[in-house]
């Protein structure tokens, strides 16, 4: 088989496939090398709001969106811990935050997939938690928080939005530490703008305290 070659007839190496997603914000974040420069908080919000946790397997006549999970969690953190400040709060805001570029894998996919998907997962993460002057590496008080705020909130979104009996959400996300009726606002699918502006809201209004 001849080897591929320029007009001048010379051997080329393939083209390395693209790595980069383009943002509707004219940015294009490298998943491979992010760059904190090339993240917006406009990018995430839009596209928080359009992915659709539990791969759209929720009630209501919208999806329910990472947008509002994450919105819940910061909630269901504050709650647990009401004396949480605005790096703790942005830091549940944006803990889902690589997904406005690679997507909500369900639990079970990410499983079957392995470390490959935690490596991207974790590099964009950090890029973004620099973009906001966040700590590269959380303290553990606040990674313990996250994930007992993540938790809680994934156990009253599968018994009232999935279609989960209280037992399976006990047996998968543990028995939650609150009860789930201060944050029934926030278990209801919405529209996707609505929710784009109430993340973004909520965001500034944390990130300016």
């Amino acid at each position: 088989m001849r080897a591929p070659s320029t007009k001048r007839g010379r051997a080329t190496p393939a083209e390395a496939p693209r790595a980069w997603q383009r943002m509707l914000s004219g940015r294009r974040l490298d998943l491979l090398d992010p760059s904190p420069l090339d993240v917006e908080i406009e990018d995430i919000a839009h596209g928080l709001a359009r992915v659709a946790r539990w791969n759209g397997q929720t009630v209501g006549a919208h999806i329910f969106s990472v947008a509002q999970h994450s919105l819940l969690v910061e909630k269901v953190a504050g709650a647990l811990d009401p004396a949480i400040g605005r790096t703790e709060r942005l830091y549940m805001l944006l803990h889902d935050a690589p997904e406005y570029v690679i997507g909500d894998m369900i639990s079970p996919f990410k499983a079957v997939i392995g470390e490959a998907y935690k490596a991207v997962e974790d590099r964009i993460f950090g890029a973004i938690l620099l973009r906001f002057s966040l700590p590269p590496t959380a303290a553990p008080t606040v990674k313990r928080l996250c994930k007992e705020a993540d938790r809680a909130a994934a156990f009253f979104e599968a018994v009232t939005l999935a279609g989960f009996t209280r037992a399976e959400a006990e047996r998968i996300f543990g028995r939650p530490a609150i009860s789930p009726k201060p944050f029934m606002d926030e278990l209801a699918a919405a529209p996707i703008d609505e929710t784009k502006a109430r993340f973004l809201a909520r965001f500034r209004a944390v990130d300016e305290n």
